[in-house]
Protein backbone atom coordinates (compact mmCIF):
# COMPACT_ATOMS: atom_id res chain seq x y z
CA UNK A 1 0.00 0.00 0.00
CA UNK A 2 1.33 3.42 -0.91
CA UNK A 3 2.70 5.78 1.72
CA UNK A 4 0.01 7.85 3.32
CA UNK A 5 -2.86 5.45 2.67
CA UNK A 6 -4.68 5.10 5.93
CA UNK A 7 -5.72 1.50 6.50
CA UNK A 8 -8.38 1.35 9.15
CA UNK A 9 -9.32 -1.67 11.18
CA UNK A 10 -13.01 -1.04 11.51
CA UNK A 11 -13.49 -2.63 14.87
CA UNK A 12 -16.32 -1.51 17.06
CA UNK A 13 -18.31 1.03 15.08
CA UNK A 14 -22.07 1.34 15.37
CA UNK A 15 -24.11 -1.23 13.55
CA UNK A 16 -26.17 1.48 11.86
CA UNK A 17 -25.76 0.91 8.13
CA UNK A 18 -25.51 4.57 7.24
CA UNK A 19 -24.51 5.15 3.67
CA UNK A 20 -25.40 7.16 0.63
CA UNK A 21 -25.29 7.82 -3.09
CA UNK A 22 -26.46 9.82 -6.01
CA UNK A 23 -25.67 12.25 -8.77
CA UNK A 24 -23.38 15.11 -9.82
CA UNK A 25 -24.03 18.74 -9.08
CA UNK A 26 -21.60 21.48 -8.13
CA UNK A 27 -24.08 23.60 -6.18
CA UNK A 28 -23.28 22.12 -2.78
CA UNK A 29 -20.17 24.05 -1.76
CA UNK A 30 -20.04 24.13 2.01
CA UNK A 31 -20.35 27.80 2.92
CA UNK A 32 -21.50 26.85 6.41
CA UNK A 33 -20.35 23.58 7.91
CA UNK A 34 -23.24 22.93 10.26
CA UNK A 35 -23.98 19.24 9.99
CA UNK A 36 -24.71 19.17 6.28
CA UNK A 37 -22.84 16.22 4.78
CA UNK A 38 -22.30 15.88 1.02
CA UNK A 39 -21.21 12.53 -0.37
CA UNK A 40 -20.17 12.14 -4.00
CA UNK A 41 -20.92 8.85 -5.74
CA UNK A 42 -19.49 7.51 -8.99
CA UNK A 43 -22.72 6.08 -10.43
CA UNK A 44 -26.45 6.81 -10.47
CA UNK A 45 -28.86 4.77 -8.39
CA UNK A 46 -31.22 2.46 -10.25
CA UNK A 47 -34.27 2.32 -7.97
CA UNK A 48 -35.61 3.79 -4.74
CA UNK A 49 -37.74 0.67 -4.26
CA UNK A 50 -35.97 -1.54 -1.71
CA UNK A 51 -37.03 -4.56 -3.82
CA UNK A 52 -36.47 -2.80 -7.12
CA UNK A 53 -32.80 -3.45 -7.83
CA UNK A 54 -29.67 -5.02 -6.40
CA UNK A 55 -27.04 -2.41 -7.30
CA UNK A 56 -24.69 -0.91 -4.74
CA UNK A 57 -25.53 2.70 -5.57
CA UNK A 58 -29.23 2.22 -4.85
CA UNK A 59 -28.47 0.23 -1.70
CA UNK A 60 -26.30 3.04 -0.33
CA UNK A 61 -29.21 5.44 -0.06
CA UNK A 62 -31.94 2.94 0.78
CA UNK A 63 -30.04 1.62 3.79
CA UNK A 64 -30.30 5.06 5.37
CA UNK A 65 -34.08 5.04 5.03
CA UNK A 66 -35.01 1.39 5.56
CA UNK A 67 -33.73 -0.93 8.27
CA UNK A 68 -33.58 -4.73 8.30
CA UNK A 69 -34.37 -6.98 11.25
CA UNK A 70 -30.69 -7.86 11.56
CA UNK A 71 -27.72 -5.77 10.52
CA UNK A 72 -23.99 -6.12 9.94
CA UNK A 73 -21.44 -4.12 11.87
CA UNK A 74 -18.28 -2.91 10.16
CA UNK A 75 -16.61 -6.30 10.64
CA UNK A 76 -19.61 -8.09 9.13
CA UNK A 77 -20.79 -9.48 12.46
CA UNK A 78 -24.55 -9.89 12.79
CA UNK A 79 -26.10 -7.44 15.25
CA UNK A 80 -29.68 -6.49 16.25
CA UNK A 81 -31.61 -3.85 14.35
CA UNK A 82 -35.43 -3.98 14.18
CA UNK A 83 -35.23 -7.40 15.81
CA UNK A 84 -33.77 -7.43 19.31
CA UNK A 85 -33.17 -11.18 19.47
CA UNK A 86 -33.72 -14.29 17.38
CA UNK A 87 -33.28 -18.03 17.57
CA UNK A 88 -33.77 -21.11 15.43
CA UNK A 89 -36.55 -23.16 17.00
CA UNK A 90 -36.42 -26.07 14.55
CA UNK A 91 -34.74 -26.87 11.23
CA UNK A 92 -37.20 -24.77 9.25
CA UNK A 93 -38.25 -22.09 11.73
CA UNK A 94 -36.60 -18.94 13.07
CA UNK A 95 -38.26 -16.84 15.76
CA UNK A 96 -37.70 -13.07 15.94
CA UNK A 97 -38.56 -10.70 18.77
CA UNK A 98 -39.20 -7.23 17.37
CA UNK A 99 -38.15 -3.86 18.71
CA UNK A 100 -40.98 -1.92 20.35
CA UNK A 101 -41.53 1.83 20.26
CA UNK A 102 -40.35 2.28 16.66
CA UNK A 103 -42.26 4.46 14.20
CA UNK A 104 -42.07 4.85 10.46
CA UNK A 105 -41.23 8.24 8.98
CA UNK A 106 -44.87 8.90 8.09
CA UNK A 107 -45.99 8.14 11.63
CA UNK A 108 -47.31 4.58 11.75
CA UNK A 109 -46.06 2.18 14.42
CA UNK A 110 -43.68 -0.61 13.42
CA UNK A 111 -45.19 -4.05 14.15
CA UNK A 112 -45.14 -7.62 12.95
CA UNK A 113 -47.71 -6.69 10.28
CA UNK A 114 -45.05 -4.60 8.50
CA UNK A 115 -42.56 -7.47 8.56
CA UNK A 116 -45.05 -9.87 7.02
CA UNK A 117 -46.20 -7.34 4.41
CA UNK A 118 -42.60 -6.63 3.37
CA UNK A 119 -41.66 -10.25 2.76
CA UNK A 120 -45.00 -11.12 1.20
CA UNK A 121 -44.36 -8.30 -1.27
CA UNK A 122 -40.84 -9.26 -2.31
CA UNK A 123 -41.98 -12.86 -2.90
CA UNK A 124 -45.03 -11.81 -4.91
CA UNK A 125 -44.58 -12.94 -8.55
CA UNK A 126 -46.46 -9.82 -9.66
CA UNK A 127 -43.50 -7.72 -8.51
CA UNK A 128 -40.92 -9.82 -10.35
CA UNK A 129 -38.19 -8.63 -8.00
CA UNK A 130 -34.60 -9.35 -9.00
CA UNK A 131 -33.77 -9.88 -5.32
CA UNK A 132 -36.30 -12.70 -5.01
CA UNK A 133 -33.47 -15.24 -4.89
CA UNK A 134 -32.60 -13.90 -1.43
CA UNK A 135 -36.00 -14.79 0.00
CA UNK A 136 -37.61 -17.44 -2.19
CA UNK A 137 -36.89 -20.13 0.40
CA UNK A 138 -39.23 -18.40 2.87
CA UNK A 139 -42.51 -20.28 2.90
CA UNK A 140 -44.33 -18.06 5.38
CA UNK A 141 -43.87 -15.17 7.78
CA UNK A 142 -46.11 -16.07 10.69
CA UNK A 143 -47.29 -13.36 13.06
CA UNK A 144 -47.05 -14.59 16.64
CA UNK A 145 -47.93 -11.27 18.26
CA UNK A 146 -47.55 -7.56 17.54
CA UNK A 147 -43.83 -7.84 18.25
CA UNK A 148 -42.95 -11.41 17.37
CA UNK A 149 -42.76 -13.32 14.09
CA UNK A 150 -41.67 -16.72 12.85
CA UNK A 151 -39.90 -17.17 9.55
CA UNK A 152 -40.77 -20.61 8.20
CA UNK A 153 -38.63 -21.85 5.32
CA UNK A 154 -39.39 -24.55 2.76
CA UNK A 155 -36.21 -26.35 3.72
CA UNK A 156 -33.42 -25.85 6.27
CA UNK A 157 -31.65 -22.71 5.08
CA UNK A 158 -28.31 -22.15 6.75
CA UNK A 159 -27.58 -18.50 5.83
CA UNK A 160 -31.06 -17.08 6.56
CA UNK A 161 -29.69 -14.64 9.15
CA UNK A 162 -27.18 -13.29 6.63
CA UNK A 163 -29.90 -12.83 4.02
CA UNK A 164 -32.09 -10.95 6.47
CA UNK A 165 -29.20 -8.52 7.01
CA UNK A 166 -29.03 -7.71 3.29
CA UNK A 167 -30.14 -4.21 2.31
CA UNK A 168 -33.07 -5.61 0.35
CA UNK A 169 -34.46 -6.87 3.68
CA UNK A 170 -35.27 -3.33 4.77
CA UNK A 171 -38.72 -3.23 6.33
CA UNK A 172 -41.36 -1.13 4.56
CA UNK A 173 -44.54 0.12 6.21
CA UNK A 174 -47.65 -1.91 5.47
CA UNK A 175 -49.49 1.36 4.84
CA UNK A 176 -47.23 2.22 1.90
CA UNK A 177 -47.30 -1.36 0.59
CA UNK A 178 -51.11 -1.41 0.70
CA UNK A 179 -51.22 1.97 -1.04
CA UNK A 180 -48.86 0.71 -3.74
CA UNK A 181 -50.98 -2.38 -4.39
CA UNK A 182 -54.21 -0.37 -4.42
CA UNK A 183 -52.69 2.00 -6.96
CA UNK A 184 -51.63 -0.94 -9.14
CA UNK A 185 -55.10 -2.51 -8.95
CA UNK A 186 -56.71 0.79 -9.89
CA UNK A 187 -54.26 1.44 -12.73
CA UNK A 188 -54.70 -2.06 -14.15
CA UNK A 189 -58.46 -1.84 -13.86
CA UNK A 190 -58.85 -5.34 -12.44
CA UNK A 191 -62.06 -6.25 -10.67
CA UNK A 192 -60.69 -7.23 -7.26
CA UNK A 193 -60.38 -5.45 -3.95
CA UNK A 194 -57.06 -5.20 -2.15
CA UNK A 195 -58.20 -7.77 0.41
CA UNK A 196 -59.35 -10.13 -2.34
CA UNK A 197 -55.97 -9.85 -4.06
CA UNK A 198 -54.13 -10.76 -0.86
CA UNK A 199 -56.47 -13.73 -0.38
CA UNK A 200 -55.85 -14.89 -3.95
CA UNK A 201 -52.12 -14.62 -3.36
CA UNK A 202 -52.33 -16.90 -0.34
CA UNK A 203 -54.09 -19.57 -2.42
CA UNK A 204 -52.16 -19.11 -5.66
CA UNK A 205 -53.30 -20.76 -8.85
CA UNK A 206 -54.35 -19.56 -12.29
CA UNK A 207 -56.82 -16.92 -11.10
CA UNK A 208 -54.20 -15.27 -8.94
CA UNK A 209 -51.56 -15.45 -11.67
CA UNK A 210 -53.90 -13.76 -14.14
CA UNK A 211 -54.47 -10.82 -11.79
CA UNK A 212 -50.79 -10.68 -10.82
CA UNK A 213 -49.79 -10.44 -14.48
CA UNK A 214 -52.14 -7.50 -14.96
CA UNK A 215 -51.06 -5.41 -11.97
CA UNK A 216 -47.34 -6.19 -12.14
CA UNK A 217 -46.49 -3.35 -14.51
CA UNK A 218 -47.91 -0.81 -12.06
CA UNK A 219 -46.34 -2.01 -8.81
CA UNK A 220 -43.64 0.22 -7.33
CA UNK A 221 -45.06 3.56 -8.46
CA UNK A 222 -46.10 4.66 -4.97
CA UNK A 223 -43.07 3.11 -3.28
CA UNK A 224 -40.67 4.96 -5.57
CA UNK A 225 -42.05 8.34 -4.55
CA UNK A 226 -43.00 7.69 -0.90
CA UNK A 227 -40.12 6.12 0.96
CA UNK A 228 -41.47 5.17 4.38
CA UNK A 229 -38.87 3.43 6.50
CA UNK A 230 -37.73 3.52 10.11
CA UNK A 231 -34.11 4.56 9.47
CA UNK A 232 -32.10 7.46 10.84
CA UNK A 233 -32.58 9.53 7.68
CA UNK A 234 -35.79 10.60 5.95
CA UNK A 235 -36.05 10.86 2.18
CA UNK A 236 -36.71 14.44 1.03
CA UNK A 237 -36.32 14.53 -2.74
CA UNK A 238 -34.50 13.19 -5.75
CA UNK A 239 -33.50 14.93 -8.93
CA UNK A 240 -32.43 12.17 -11.29
CA UNK A 241 -28.93 12.77 -12.60
CA UNK A 242 -28.30 15.47 -10.01
CA UNK A 243 -28.83 14.72 -6.34
CA UNK A 244 -30.74 12.95 -3.57
CA UNK A 245 -31.53 14.77 -0.35
CA UNK A 246 -32.13 13.15 3.04
CA UNK A 247 -32.66 14.75 6.40
CA UNK A 248 -32.23 13.69 10.00
CA UNK A 249 -35.03 11.60 11.57
CA UNK A 250 -35.42 13.27 14.95
CA UNK A 251 -37.88 10.55 16.02
CA UNK A 252 -35.38 7.78 15.37
CA UNK A 253 -35.42 4.98 17.96
CA UNK A 254 -31.61 4.75 18.18
CA UNK A 255 -28.68 7.10 18.61
CA UNK A 256 -28.25 9.80 16.00
CA UNK A 257 -25.00 11.29 14.80
CA UNK A 258 -24.02 14.92 14.31
CA UNK A 259 -25.37 15.17 10.76
CA UNK A 260 -28.48 17.21 9.97
CA UNK A 261 -28.95 16.90 6.23
CA UNK A 262 -27.20 14.47 3.90
CA UNK A 263 -26.95 15.05 0.16
CA UNK A 264 -25.65 12.51 -2.31
CA UNK A 265 -24.36 13.55 -5.70
CA UNK A 266 -23.09 11.44 -8.58
CA UNK A 267 -20.26 12.23 -10.94
CA UNK A 268 -19.01 9.45 -13.18
CA UNK A 269 -15.91 11.37 -14.29
CA UNK A 270 -13.06 10.62 -11.88
CA UNK A 271 -11.06 13.81 -12.38
CA UNK A 272 -14.09 16.04 -11.98
CA UNK A 273 -15.17 14.23 -8.82
CA UNK A 274 -11.68 14.66 -7.38
CA UNK A 275 -11.90 18.40 -8.06
CA UNK A 276 -15.20 18.48 -6.16
CA UNK A 277 -13.52 16.74 -3.22
CA UNK A 278 -10.60 19.17 -3.22
CA UNK A 279 -12.84 22.25 -3.20
CA UNK A 280 -15.22 20.87 -0.57
CA UNK A 281 -18.16 20.73 -2.98
CA UNK A 282 -18.33 17.16 -1.73
CA UNK A 283 -16.71 16.10 1.54
CA UNK A 284 -16.59 12.35 0.83
CA UNK A 285 -15.91 10.61 -2.48
CA UNK A 286 -17.09 7.00 -2.52
CA UNK A 287 -15.61 4.23 -4.67
CA UNK A 288 -12.43 6.27 -5.02
CA UNK A 289 -10.45 5.29 -8.09
CA UNK A 290 -7.07 3.86 -7.10
CA UNK A 291 -5.55 6.05 -9.81
CA UNK A 292 -6.54 9.03 -7.66
CA UNK A 293 -4.63 7.83 -4.59
CA UNK A 294 -1.43 9.73 -5.33
CA UNK A 295 -3.39 12.92 -5.95
CA UNK A 296 -5.14 12.51 -2.61
CA UNK A 297 -1.94 11.73 -0.77
CA UNK A 298 -0.21 14.81 -2.15
CA UNK A 299 -3.05 17.19 -1.32
CA UNK A 300 -3.17 18.77 2.14
CA UNK A 301 -6.50 18.21 3.84
CA UNK A 302 -7.39 15.08 1.88
CA UNK A 303 -7.21 11.55 3.25
CA UNK A 304 -7.95 8.03 2.05
CA UNK A 305 -9.96 5.51 4.05
CA UNK A 306 -9.61 1.90 2.95
CA UNK A 307 -10.71 -1.57 3.96
CA UNK A 308 -10.56 -4.99 2.33
CA UNK A 309 -13.84 -5.44 0.50
CA UNK A 310 -16.11 -8.38 -0.30
CA UNK A 311 -16.15 -7.43 -3.97
CA UNK A 312 -14.98 -9.36 -7.02
CA UNK A 313 -14.54 -7.74 -10.42
CA UNK A 314 -15.07 -10.10 -13.34
CA UNK A 315 -15.31 -10.52 -17.09
CA UNK A 316 -18.43 -12.50 -17.98
CA UNK A 317 -19.21 -14.50 -21.10
CA UNK A 318 -22.63 -15.18 -22.56
CA UNK A 319 -22.35 -18.97 -22.43
CA UNK A 320 -25.43 -19.37 -24.63
CA UNK A 321 -23.79 -17.60 -27.59
CA UNK A 322 -21.13 -18.92 -29.93
CA UNK A 323 -18.21 -19.17 -29.51
CA UNK A 324 -18.60 -18.62 -25.75
CA UNK A 325 -20.66 -21.80 -25.43
CA UNK A 326 -17.31 -23.60 -25.68
CA UNK A 327 -15.52 -23.72 -22.29
CA UNK A 328 -12.15 -23.94 -24.06
CA UNK A 329 -12.75 -20.52 -25.63
CA UNK A 330 -13.67 -19.13 -22.22
CA UNK A 331 -10.59 -20.68 -20.63
CA UNK A 332 -8.36 -19.32 -23.37
CA UNK A 333 -9.60 -15.78 -22.85
CA UNK A 334 -9.23 -16.09 -19.09
CA UNK A 335 -5.63 -17.30 -19.46
CA UNK A 336 -4.91 -14.29 -21.69
CA UNK A 337 -5.77 -11.75 -18.99
CA UNK A 338 -2.84 -10.34 -16.99
CA UNK A 339 -4.42 -9.62 -13.62
CA UNK A 340 -1.21 -8.31 -12.11
CA UNK A 341 -1.01 -5.75 -14.92
CA UNK A 342 -4.57 -4.69 -14.13
CA UNK A 343 -3.73 -4.23 -10.45
CA UNK A 344 -0.50 -2.33 -11.05
CA UNK A 345 -1.60 -0.33 -14.06
CA UNK A 346 -5.18 0.53 -13.11
CA UNK A 347 -5.51 -0.02 -9.36
CA UNK A 348 -2.19 1.46 -8.28
CA UNK A 349 -1.25 -1.85 -6.61
CA UNK A 350 -4.36 -1.76 -4.38
CA UNK A 351 -6.16 -5.10 -4.55
CA UNK A 352 -5.42 -8.78 -5.10
CA UNK A 353 -5.81 -11.07 -8.14
CA UNK A 354 -9.14 -12.90 -7.98
CA UNK A 355 -8.92 -16.69 -8.02
CA UNK A 356 -12.49 -17.32 -6.95
CA UNK A 357 -15.89 -15.62 -7.09
CA UNK A 358 -15.57 -15.31 -3.32
CA UNK A 359 -13.32 -12.64 -1.84
CA UNK A 360 -10.92 -13.92 0.85
CA UNK A 361 -13.04 -12.45 3.65
CA UNK A 362 -16.19 -14.27 2.49
CA UNK A 363 -17.08 -17.47 4.33
CA UNK A 364 -16.55 -20.40 1.96
CA UNK A 365 -13.57 -18.97 0.09
CA UNK A 366 -10.95 -21.67 -0.45
CA UNK A 367 -7.49 -20.20 -1.15
CA UNK A 368 -6.15 -23.57 -2.29
CA UNK A 369 -8.28 -23.88 -5.43
CA UNK A 370 -5.99 -24.15 -8.47
CA UNK A 371 -7.36 -21.59 -10.89
CA UNK A 372 -6.56 -19.89 -14.17
CA UNK A 373 -3.69 -17.41 -14.20
CA UNK A 374 -1.95 -15.39 -16.92
CA UNK A 375 -0.34 -17.65 -19.53
CA UNK A 376 -0.50 -16.62 -23.19
CA UNK A 377 1.03 -19.91 -24.42
CA UNK A 378 -1.70 -21.87 -22.65
CA UNK A 379 -4.31 -19.45 -23.97
CA UNK A 380 -3.20 -20.05 -27.56
CA UNK A 381 -2.97 -23.81 -27.05
CA UNK A 382 -6.55 -23.90 -25.78
CA UNK A 383 -7.87 -21.69 -28.57
CA UNK A 384 -6.14 -23.94 -31.13
CA UNK A 385 -8.45 -26.77 -30.01
CA UNK A 386 -11.60 -24.81 -30.87
CA UNK A 387 -13.54 -23.88 -34.01
CA UNK A 388 -12.20 -20.32 -33.72
CA UNK A 389 -8.50 -21.13 -33.59
CA UNK A 390 -7.72 -18.21 -35.92
CA UNK A 391 -9.65 -15.76 -33.77
CA UNK A 392 -12.97 -13.96 -34.14
CA UNK A 393 -14.64 -10.59 -33.64
CA UNK A 394 -16.75 -9.80 -30.60
CA UNK A 395 -18.00 -6.99 -28.35
CA UNK A 396 -17.19 -6.20 -24.74
CA UNK A 397 -19.66 -4.05 -22.78
CA UNK A 398 -18.78 -1.74 -19.92
CA UNK A 399 -20.69 0.99 -18.15
CA UNK A 400 -19.45 4.42 -17.17
CA UNK A 401 -16.83 3.51 -14.54
CA UNK A 402 -13.31 4.45 -15.55
CA UNK A 403 -11.56 1.40 -14.06
CA UNK A 404 -13.80 -0.94 -16.04
CA UNK A 405 -13.15 1.01 -19.23
CA UNK A 406 -9.41 0.80 -18.58
CA UNK A 407 -9.67 -2.94 -17.87
CA UNK A 408 -11.55 -3.41 -21.13
CA UNK A 409 -8.75 -1.71 -23.06
CA UNK A 410 -6.08 -3.94 -21.50
CA UNK A 411 -8.15 -7.05 -22.25
CA UNK A 412 -8.75 -5.81 -25.80
CA UNK A 413 -5.01 -5.43 -26.36
CA UNK A 414 -4.21 -8.84 -24.90
CA UNK A 415 -6.87 -10.72 -26.86
CA UNK A 416 -5.62 -9.12 -30.08
CA UNK A 417 -2.56 -11.36 -29.65
CA UNK A 418 -4.88 -14.35 -30.05
CA UNK A 419 -6.48 -12.91 -33.17
CA UNK A 420 -9.60 -11.90 -31.23
CA UNK A 421 -10.88 -8.47 -32.23
CA UNK A 422 -12.72 -6.86 -29.32
CA UNK A 423 -15.00 -3.89 -29.89
CA UNK A 424 -15.60 -2.01 -26.63
CA UNK A 425 -19.05 -0.50 -26.15
CA UNK A 426 -19.93 1.77 -23.22
CA UNK A 427 -23.49 1.84 -21.91
CA UNK A 428 -25.33 3.82 -19.24
CA UNK A 429 -25.74 1.68 -16.10
CA UNK A 430 -29.50 1.21 -16.31
CA UNK A 431 -29.33 0.10 -19.94
CA UNK A 432 -26.26 -2.03 -19.17
CA UNK A 433 -28.06 -3.95 -16.42
CA UNK A 434 -31.25 -4.35 -18.43
CA UNK A 435 -29.54 -5.60 -21.58
CA UNK A 436 -27.11 -7.96 -19.85
CA UNK A 437 -30.07 -9.23 -17.82
CA UNK A 438 -31.78 -9.99 -21.12
CA UNK A 439 -28.73 -11.82 -22.46
CA UNK A 440 -28.05 -9.42 -25.34
CA UNK A 441 -24.29 -9.28 -24.74
CA UNK A 442 -21.22 -11.22 -25.86
CA UNK A 443 -18.96 -10.26 -22.94
CA UNK A 444 -19.14 -7.62 -20.23
CA UNK A 445 -17.21 -6.38 -17.20
CA UNK A 446 -19.01 -6.00 -13.88
CA UNK A 447 -18.50 -6.55 -10.17
CA UNK A 448 -20.26 -8.56 -7.50
CA UNK A 449 -20.17 -7.82 -3.80
CA UNK A 450 -21.04 -10.74 -1.55
CA UNK A 451 -23.07 -8.51 0.72
CA UNK A 452 -24.08 -11.32 3.09
CA UNK A 453 -20.44 -12.44 3.55
CA UNK A 454 -21.61 -16.02 2.88
CA UNK A 455 -20.79 -18.26 -0.08
CA UNK A 456 -24.44 -18.85 -0.92
CA UNK A 457 -24.95 -15.22 -1.96
CA UNK A 458 -21.63 -15.13 -3.76
CA UNK A 459 -22.38 -18.21 -5.87
CA UNK A 460 -26.09 -19.04 -6.07
CA UNK A 461 -27.00 -15.77 -7.77
CA UNK A 462 -24.05 -15.88 -10.15
CA UNK A 463 -24.09 -19.53 -11.19
CA UNK A 464 -27.39 -21.29 -10.45
CA UNK A 465 -29.56 -21.78 -13.52
CA UNK A 466 -32.59 -20.46 -11.61
CA UNK A 467 -30.78 -17.10 -11.34
CA UNK A 468 -30.23 -16.57 -15.05
CA UNK A 469 -30.49 -12.92 -16.08
CA UNK A 470 -31.13 -9.96 -13.79
CA UNK A 471 -30.86 -11.89 -10.47
CA UNK A 472 -27.14 -12.32 -11.13
CA UNK A 473 -26.37 -15.17 -13.55
CA UNK A 474 -25.80 -12.88 -16.51
CA UNK A 475 -23.42 -15.49 -17.92
CA UNK A 476 -26.53 -17.64 -18.51
CA UNK A 477 -24.44 -20.51 -17.24
CA UNK A 478 -26.09 -23.86 -16.56
CA UNK A 479 -24.56 -26.96 -15.04
CA UNK A 480 -26.90 -29.47 -13.32
CA UNK A 481 -24.10 -30.64 -11.03
CA UNK A 482 -23.43 -27.07 -9.88
CA UNK A 483 -27.17 -26.49 -9.39
CA UNK A 484 -27.39 -29.61 -7.22
CA UNK A 485 -24.38 -28.60 -5.13
CA UNK A 486 -25.60 -25.02 -4.64
CA UNK A 487 -29.00 -26.32 -3.56
CA UNK A 488 -27.28 -28.64 -1.10
CA UNK A 489 -25.08 -25.84 0.23
CA UNK A 490 -28.15 -23.78 1.10
CA UNK A 491 -29.77 -26.51 3.17
CA UNK A 492 -26.71 -28.09 4.79
CA UNK A 493 -26.53 -27.13 8.46
CA UNK A 494 -23.11 -28.62 9.25
CA UNK A 495 -20.55 -25.89 8.57
CA UNK A 496 -17.71 -28.21 7.57
CA UNK A 497 -19.94 -30.06 5.13
CA UNK A 498 -21.10 -26.74 3.66
CA UNK A 499 -17.50 -25.63 3.19
CA UNK A 500 -16.69 -28.83 1.30
CA UNK A 501 -19.69 -28.28 -0.98
CA UNK A 502 -18.60 -24.77 -1.92
CA UNK A 503 -15.03 -25.94 -2.45
CA UNK A 504 -16.30 -28.50 -4.95
CA UNK A 505 -18.33 -25.81 -6.75
CA UNK A 506 -15.27 -23.59 -7.02
CA UNK A 507 -13.29 -26.47 -8.51
CA UNK A 508 -15.95 -27.11 -11.17
CA UNK A 509 -16.14 -23.42 -12.02
CA UNK A 510 -12.38 -23.34 -12.52
CA UNK A 511 -12.89 -25.84 -15.36
CA UNK A 512 -16.11 -24.44 -16.82
CA UNK A 513 -14.89 -20.82 -16.66
CA UNK A 514 -18.27 -19.07 -17.15
CA UNK A 515 -16.48 -15.91 -16.12
CA UNK A 516 -12.92 -14.71 -15.75
CA UNK A 517 -12.28 -13.52 -12.20
CA UNK A 518 -10.19 -10.35 -12.34
CA UNK A 519 -9.52 -8.65 -8.99
CA UNK A 520 -10.69 -8.40 -5.42
CA UNK A 521 -10.72 -4.68 -4.80
CA UNK A 522 -10.43 -2.56 -1.67
CA UNK A 523 -13.24 -0.27 -0.59
CA UNK A 524 -11.78 3.23 -0.86
CA UNK A 525 -13.09 6.61 0.23
CA UNK A 526 -11.62 10.03 -0.31
CA UNK A 527 -12.31 12.40 2.60
CA UNK A 528 -11.78 16.15 2.85
CA UNK A 529 -10.61 16.46 6.45
CA UNK A 530 -10.91 20.24 6.31
CA UNK A 531 -14.63 19.59 6.70
CA UNK A 532 -15.21 16.16 8.28
CA UNK A 533 -13.54 13.42 10.28
CA UNK A 534 -14.52 9.93 11.49
CA UNK A 535 -15.89 8.72 8.17
CA UNK A 536 -15.56 4.96 7.72
CA UNK A 537 -16.17 2.44 4.94
CA UNK A 538 -17.19 -1.17 5.51
CA UNK A 539 -16.30 -4.28 3.45
CA UNK A 540 -19.53 -3.90 1.44
CA UNK A 541 -18.37 -0.40 0.43
CA UNK A 542 -21.07 1.38 2.42
CA UNK A 543 -20.15 4.74 3.91
CA UNK A 544 -20.48 4.76 7.69
CA UNK A 545 -20.93 8.30 8.96
CA UNK A 546 -22.76 7.80 12.25
CA UNK A 547 -19.80 9.18 14.21
CA UNK A 548 -18.93 11.96 11.76
CA UNK A 549 -17.33 15.05 13.26
CA UNK A 550 -17.64 18.37 11.46
CA UNK A 551 -14.57 20.59 11.55
CA UNK A 552 -15.32 24.05 12.96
Amino acid sequence: MKKGLKLLTLATASFLALSGITDSDTTYAQEENEGNLVIGMNSEMVSLDVHGSNDNSSAQIRRNVYEPLINFDTEMNLVPSLATEWEQTDENTWNFKLREGVTFHEGSEFTAEDVKATFDRVRDPALGSEVLFLFEMIDEVEIVSDYEVNFITEFPFAPLQNHLAHGSSGIMSKEIIDSDYQNAIDQAGVDVTLEEYYELREVGGDEFQEVADEIGAFLGQVVNTNLDGTGPLVFVSRQAGSHVDLTRNDDYWGDLGNYVDVTYTVNTEAGSRMAELETGTIQVATALEPSSLTRVEQTDGLDVVSTESLRMSYLSFNTEKEPFDDPLVRQAISYAIDREAIISGIYDDVGTPATSPLAPAVWGHNPDIENISYDMDEAQALLDQTDVADGFETTLWVYDVQQDIDKAVLIQESLANLGITVNIEQLELGAFLERTGNGEHDMFILGWTTVTADADYGMYALFHSDSKGAPGNRSFYENPEVDELLDAGRSEIDEDARYDIYTEVQEILAEDAPMAYLIHTNALLGVNTNYVNNILVDPVNYVRFHDVEFVE
